[in-house]
């Protein structure tokens, strides 16, 4: 006789999520749903449409514009390889791939600026701690197909009011212009002198970073690069007269909306891409002593498109908010979403009859707006009742056997035990005296 191939069990050794990654459940679920709605209700209101990119692009969109001596493209990006041979990444980021697209869909046929926002996860191989994590939550804004200083203005504005509708109080925003083609160059050159000159107390990593990335020296973590610094050339003092004119403005438009702002010469942004405008967003967080917590930064990307291969550039602005600090914030509103609603009501059946019936009586309910909860694969009255009761929902429709064949249900109140028997032709009218 033949023997047939079983399949053999695989033991999971470990039964963690992966590090850094985590299950959102339950109110967590929630908050993140709630903010996502208020964030995609301000944007709407301002004109912004939504979009949804690829969580994984060519590994080539990043590496090619995010650029090297970034961390994210020397250490942090997932990357694969599929077995047709494509390398392909995790989005660390949404601005590249949301600009792929800007340039595959043809928008630049479309009336200018095209203007969206999205939102969904990230991935970086970063140090997890508390409030960062490889798999994060972004929520971005994005224009499209403009120069104007005030489109900077205006995202700056519309993140400004996401974060304050979800309960941020004292926010600061840390902004600097680092130029564009026509004056960077000469800044980055005067930089690289003054580097050089200090390059025995540079750290080793800001040493590497000298021969890619000059800039990147700037957002410099470590402590003997800060000092160094304080001292370093900063770039508005080498902006072109065209981005001096285009930076005047965009202060000019903050300080109108009231926005208060601060003037920061190191501020570079760790992204490559970046151009003119760069800005952080702080907010004050109790649990870091008072210190303010990063939780949003974008900028001006006007020559991402010819990097990523466009033969024009295309002027684009951003906002990027970090929404699991917003969350883990002790500030946080807690923002309800829309389609959650607290059931009040608790579906119990007893009896097959009844059993077989009950999914059409719950579709009733649904298409009149009243949530319930339920217990379908229960069968006991005294297991459905108990589960109402942990729940507290005020009240209970029980639906037995007797009920089946009179096509009535009996409504108890949880509270003090009464209850009445109604007609099921009569319970929405019922129910909606009680609600």
């Amino acid at each position: 006789m033949k023997k047939t191939k079983t399949s053999k069990s695989i033991k999971i050794k470990n039964l963690a999520s992966p590090r850094g990654m985590r299950d959102i459940i339950n109110e967590d679920y929630y908050n993140f749903q709630g903010f996502f709605e208020k964030a995609q209700e301000v944007a709407v209101y301002y004109g912004f449409k939504p979009i949804e990119t690829p969580m994984m692009e060519y590994e080539e969109i990043f590496t090619s514009t995010i650029g090297e001596g970034t961390d994210i493209v020397d250490k942090e990006m997932y990357t694969l390889k599929t077995k047709g041979g494509d390398h392909l990444a995790l989005r660390p980021e949404h601005t590249a791939g949301l600009m792929r697209s800007y340039i595959e869909q043809g928008m630049q046929n479309m009336p200018q600026p095209v203007m969206f926002y999205q939102y969904g996860p990230v991935f970086r191989h970063d140090n997890p701690q508390k409030g960062r994590y490889r798999q994060f939550w972004q929520f971005d804004l994005d224009s499209l197909g403009s120069d104007k200083s005030i489109i900077d203005a205006l995202v700056i504005k519309i993140g400004m009011s996401i974060l304050e509708e979800a309960g941020a109080t004292n926010l600061s925003v840390e902004i600097n212009s680092i130029g564009d083609k026509e004056c960077r160059g000469t800044y980055v050159k005067e930089l690289t002198s003054y580097y050089r000159k200090h390059i025995n107390d540079l750290a080793h990593i800001d040493r590497e970073r000298l021969k890619t990335n000059p800039l990147r020296i700037l957002d410099s973590k470590e402590e003997k690069t800060i000092i160094i610094n304080e001292e370093a050339p900063d770039a508005i003092s080498f902006l072109c007269p065209a981005c001096k004119k285009h930076f005047k403005e965009v202060l000019e438009y903050l300080e109108e909306m009231k926005i208060p702002y601060n003037m920061n010469k190191n501020l570079v942004r760790g992204l490559s891409y970046y151009t003119r405008t760069v800005f952080e967003v702080y907010a004050e967080n109790e649990e870091k002593d008072g210190l303010p917590v990063q939780i949003a930064s974008g900028g001006r990307y006007d020559y991402l498109a010819r990097q990523i291969g466009s033969k024009k550039d295309v002027p684009a602005v951003g906002f990027s908010i970090g929404v699991d600090r917003i969350i883990a914030s002790p500030w946080y509103k807690k923002l309800s979403p829309r389609i959650i609603k607290k059931p009040k009501i608790y579906f119990i059946q007893l009896g097959s009859e009844a059993k077989l019936k009950s999914l059409n009586i719950i579709d009733i309910l649904r298409k009149a707006h009243i949530p319930i909860t339920q217990s379908l694969s229960k069968d006991s009255l005294g297991s459905q009742l108990a589960i109402a009761e942990k729940l507290n929902i005020p009240y209970a429709i029980i639906f037995g056997v007797k009920e089946a064949i009179e096509n009535s249900v009996i409504v108890r109140d949880m509270s003090n035990r009464s209850q009445e028997t109604v007609k099921l032709s009569k319970l929405l009218e019922y129910l909606k005296e009680i609600k």
